[in-house]
Formats: C-alpha cells, sequence, structure tokens
C-alpha cells in the first residue's frame, strides 16, 4: 500500500551533480523542495519519510526548520546520528572509518574538473579523516570559507529539534559503533521533553543491520512499517472524531 521515493543527496548513489556545489551536513534545502514536489504531485496523500545513518541529519534538521509545515504525516531514522559535530570530532573506529572514506572519495573523484573550481581537490582527496573531508568540502572553500564552529551552527540536525512537530521514531542499537556509545551520543533528555519524539533502543543491533535470526532479513524496516501503519489509523481516527477534511 505504500509508494517507495528514493531521495539521494549530491552526488550519491549516481545521481548527477549539475553544479559545482555539494550539500552539507545537515542543509535540508534539496530535501525540503522534493517533499514539495511530491506534496504538487498527489496532493491528498500522506506522506511519510524515513533516513538511515548521517542521512538522518537531513531527515532530523528538516523537521525542526519546518516545524508545523513540514508536510509530513510521520516520520522514522534508522541509527541517526544526532550530534554531527561531536561525531565528526570524535571519529569512528578506523575499520569502519576508512572504508567510508575512501567511498566517499571516489564518489568526489567523479566530479574532480567541476568541483576543482571551488575546493582544493589534492586537499579533498589526501583527507585523512571523515572530519577532514568535511572541512575540506565546506570550510576551507575558494569562494566562501568558513569556520568549522560556523559551520556546525548552520548544520546541526537538532538545532530547531524543539519546533518539530510530526511523529518521529528513532531506532537505535546500544552497540552501533558508528553513532558510539549511547550515553554520550543519544540525547535522552529531547526524548523525555517533546511529545514527538520516540526512541527504540535495543541491546543489539550495529548500525542500520538490525538482523534477525535466519538469512538477510532487517526487522526494523518491518517495524518502521508498523509505526507508519499505526500513525496512519491513529492520525485516520482523530480526522473522524473532529469531523476535519483531509489536507489537500
Amino acid at each position: 500500500g505504500f509508494i517507495p521515493v528514493i531521495f539521494n543527496r549530491r552526488g550519491h548513489n549516481g545521481c548527477p551533480l549539475t553544479t559545482p556545489r555539494l550539500q552539507p551536513f545537515g542543509d535540508p534545502g534539496d530535501l525540503r523542495e522534493a517533499v514539495t514536489y511530491l506534496r504538487c504531485r498527489h496532493p491528498s496523500a500522506s506522506l511519510l519519510a524515513v533516513s538511515e545513518g548521517s542521512g538522518s541529519g537531513l531527515l532530523l534538521a528538516y523537521l525542526g526548520e519546518s516545524g508545523s509545515s513540514s508536510r509530513l504525516s510521520a516520520a522514522a531514522c534508522l541509527s541517526p546520528i544526532f550530534r554531527g559535530r561531536d561525531w565528526f570530532e570524535a571519529g569512528m573506529p578506523w575499520l569502519y572509518e576508512w572504508p567510508l572514506l575512501l567511498h566517499l572519495k571516489q564518489g568526489l573523484s567523479r566530479y574532480a574538473g567541476a568541483l576543482a573550481e571551488v575546493v582544493d581537490m589534492d586537499r579533498l582527496l589526501g583527507s585523512r579523516s571523515l572530519r577532514e573531508l568535511e572541512e575540506t568540502l565546506f570550510c576551507r572553500t575558494r569562494s566562501r570559507p568558513t569556520s568549522w564552529e560556523s559551520y556546525w551552527e548552520r548544520n546541526e540536525p537538532l538545532r530547531d529539534a524543539d519546533e518539530a512537530a510530526v511523529p518521529l521514531l528513532c531506532l537505535c542499537s546500544a552497540d552501533d559503533p558508528v553513532r558510539g556509545p549511547p550515553g554520550q551520543s543519544l540525547p535522552r533528555e529531547l526524548f523525555r521533553s517533546s511529545p514527538y519524539f520516540f526512541l527504540l533502543l535495543t541491546p543489539h543491533g550495529g548500525h542500520c543491520g538490525f538482523p534477525r535470526r535466519g538469512p538477510g532479513r532487517c526487522w526494523a524496516h518491518e517495524a518502521v512499517l508498523e509505526y507508519f501503519r499505526a500513525m496512519a489509523e491513529f492520525l485516520r481516527t482523530e480526522e473522524r472524531r473532529k469531523g476535519l477534511p483531509r489536507p489537500r
């Protein structure tokens, strides 16, 4: 009963890069355009959003910036990175960071010619950490350099979390080696104080893995679909109770 739509960051997963500009960690501008387009194409449909890993930075930032105007009925994050700056500064275990760093460099090298206008490509491709890569891409640009502190003032995923007005389920694992220890990386106070943020914390599951016993299925995906169905039923019941027309 769902119609899936995949949204990728600029230049990721084979998406063409039409301008020499990539997407900062917590800049939801492109995501906002995608949601606006979907709302125009399907004005009466309920829009739901789910993100994985560092992609949750975009969704969290979008929900905070948009508030009650997000046009989403519900959202979910799998293994989200809540505190972007802390995550980059702490670094991951090399077993995870180096393969990811290599993967990102390979993707960026496709656009070396265009990006050379705005970024020092030698420094970029010589980066030895994810922080150095991020800083070179977005702070040490040729046209508009900025400080690391200023960059995160504009890109922390939870910078406007108090304004979020959409039910959001966050599935996290206590043994997530990428996000880090839950005591330092989970904003527990936010889940206690906000009526919109829900936390499902499991002892095991890794980063975006959540495997079940048996061959290759991720139980988190099924949990998200169950959550979306429950939210849809709840919203329909509320509409009938209040006599509200479906938004168009």
